[in-house]
């Protein structure tokens, strides 16, 4: 690993899955983060239509080993009349640091009206927003740049950005066009190259590595950045450094 680059891991997993095998379990998850070398995973839900349920089974999970995982809230816009007291709850009480928000299961597009107030709740309190994006119609990360604009104390990542090429495309050139956009490595469909592309052409600060652990054995997913041709001041920015200051400094309430 680099030298003095303190590992954090911005896309994993809480709850059982079990079309994938996932299971709900803090000791494995840990085993698979000191395997690959990963000092802290950012969390969220497998998805519950009830934002609550997930966010507290996220709490739960993160309260055993507390120096290891943090939270980031779920919610969606189709329970609009919680969504923000929600949120509130999920960032003032329970300590997350983040959103994670997963277009796929709803029928709107992530920069449609009902995602907005969001995306305000997020820019009052300088909070990243991380989605899924790919290239399907309620994914693209095209949307990022009607959101970005309009946000600006918010940071807004293309979760995979964009996982295939035409919808990579389109996240490096969110990213290029405005500095409140990032883009985070998991899957990215394992393309020779892909981690040059991002740093090149969007630049080492505004990249985000991210495993979907334990979806994925996040050993190769790390594996891509540490062998990628480019610095290894590159590479501790986007291994660690990005995502502690995208986190740092959270505005609550409490």
């Amino acid at each position: 690993m680099i030298d003095g680059c303190r590992v954090i891991d911005f896309h994993g997993h809480v709850g059982r899955w079990d079309r994938y095998g996932m299971k709900d379990d803090p000791g494995l998850m840990l085993r698979a983060m000191d395997a690959a070398g990963i000092d802290v995973s950012c969390l969220f839900t497998i998805f519950h239509p009830d934002g609550t349920t997930g966010n507290d089974l996220s709490a739960g999970f993160i309260a055993r080993h507390p120096d290891r995982f943090v939270g980031f809230a779920y919610v969606s816009p189709m329970m609009p009349e919680r969504m923000i007291a929600e949120l509130e709850r999920a960032i003032d009480t329970l300590r997350f640091v983040a959103i994670k928000l997963y277009p796929p299961y709803t029928p709107r597009p992530f920069h449609a009206a009902p995602w907005h107030p969001i995306y305000e709740f997020a820019d009052a309190r300088g909070l990243a927003v991380i989605f899924h994006t790919d290239q399907y119609p309620t994914n693209r990360p095209r949307f990022l740049e009607d959101i970005a604009p309009l946000y600006p104390r918010a940071n807004f990542v293309a979760g995979h950005s964009g996982n295939v090429e035409e919808a990579r495309v389109e996240a490096i050139a969110a990213a290029r066009k405005y500095p409140n956009v990032y883009l985070e490595t998991c899957s990215t469909y394992r393309t020779p190259g892909v981690i040059e592309q991002l740093v090149n052409e969007a630049g080492a600060d505004r990249v985000l590595f991210g495993s979907d652990i334990p979806l994925m054995d996040p050993r190769p997913q790390i594996g891509k950045i540490v062998t990628a041709r480019i610095s290894d001041e590159a590479k501790r920015l986007v291994l660690g450094a990005n995502a502690a200051r995208l986190l740092r400094g959270v505005e609550r309430t409490s």
